[in-house]
């Protein structure tokens, strides 16, 4: 399946769906889904959320030219933002000449959460915990024995004390391709009750985490000047300009706020598109942002060796302390 689709922006709304539906083989029904203007029917969302009283619609487009780890995808995105789509397209279709992007993924663990109260002594009750994690881990696993037959299931049991006296339990799930919520809360709701037994203390709050930091997933790739070349200035100081902005991201959390927010607006659209928990991931990637107590840049741009380089995974210095004297500044390259 090919995602370079030249002038695919340009062709008619109905062109591009046969386009589509030619190059991803969709059926009668995708089609048909796609040409409905309401796809969804006031009665199924009446039976979706509460207080229902009609539809709102949102376009559904298709970001093309991706190629990750050399093989072509075409996005699904929806939102109601002019440029979205196109700037996907766009900074897709820049790395796909240079190479594409190459990405990587954690396992699918995420993390459940078991609060406990009214404890005489925190500190002993997490040594309690850790002593009795293998046995509360194979009574997870046993909770759910399909998931444990795909070769996830539950993994790990961790305990601290936390400053105000009470214990924090968590249960660390491999939840395979689902994004797991529903199988997480199900086993720590199963497992309060012994926890409650080992710890002699009181469970309150027993629910997923969405902050999914066992559960990161990397991109990177690296783009040559000469592809950033446009009238009004060369690729080299092009990539310098966009270099700096991301420098500014790491010295200011309002940049960097506007920054993610650029990021999230293809995250977002993709997950909105695909029916997936976007204010999960959302609230997840900005408190994963701010995972050093100062909020940073999700990605990062350096410009180097004649290339344009950007990483999810980048590791951004912290901002400088508002006290530290000016002379300690290192000052940021000139651009050509």
């Amino acid at each position: 399946m090919p995602s370079r689709l030249p002038g695919f922006y340009r062709r008619p709304l109905n062109e591009r769906q046969q386009v589509l539906a030619d190059t991803i083989a969709l059926t009668t029904a995708d089609r048909d889904a796609l040409a409905s203007d309401v796809p969804l029917e006031p009665a199924q969302a009446d039976r979706t959320i509460e207080n229902a009283i009609g539809v709102f619609s949102l376009p559904y487009g298709i970001a093309v030219n991706f190629l990750v780890n050399g093989r072509d995808y075409l996005v699904p995105m929806v939102t109601e933002e002019p440029s979205i789509v196109a700037a996907a397209s766009h900074a897709a279709r820049l790395t796909r000449d240079s190479g594409g992007i190459e990405a990587d993924a954690d396992p699918s663990l995420m993390t459940g959460q078991i609060h406990v109260v009214d404890l005489p002594d925190a500190e002993a009750a997490a040594a309690r915990i850790r002593h009795a994690a293998p046995r509360l881990v194979g009574t997870a696993r046993g909770l759910q024995p399909r998931m444990v037959a795909r070769g996830c299931g539950a993994r790990e049991v961790t305990a601290a004390a936390l400053p105000d006296g009470t214990l924090l339990v968590h249960l660390l799930v491999d939840v395979g391709d689902a994004m797991g919520a529903n199988a997480v809360n199900t086993l720590v709701e199963a497992i309060a009750p012994d926890v409650a037994a080992v710890t002699g203390g009181t469970v309150n709050t027993r629910i997923v985490s969405n902050l999914a930091d066992r559960r990161l997933a990397r991109a990177s790739t690296a783009v040559p000047e000469a592809l950033l070349h446009t009238r009004e200035r060369t690729g080299g100081e092009a990539a310098c300009r966009i270099a700096r902005a991301s420098d500014l991201a790491t010295h200011s959390p309002h940049r960097a706020t506007t920054h993610n927010k650029g990021i999230m607006n293809g995250i977002d659209s993709m997950a909105v598109a695909t029916g997936q928990d976007w204010r999960a991931v959302e609230s997840g990637a900005h408190a994963y942002a701010a995972r050093s107590g100062a909020y940073q840049p999700l990605a990062t741009w350096q410009h180097t060796d004649g290339h344009l380089l950007s990483s999810a995974t980048s590791n951004s210095p912290s901002p400088p302390s508002p006290s530290a004297p000016a002379s300690r500044a290192t000052p940021a390259p000139a651009c050509p």
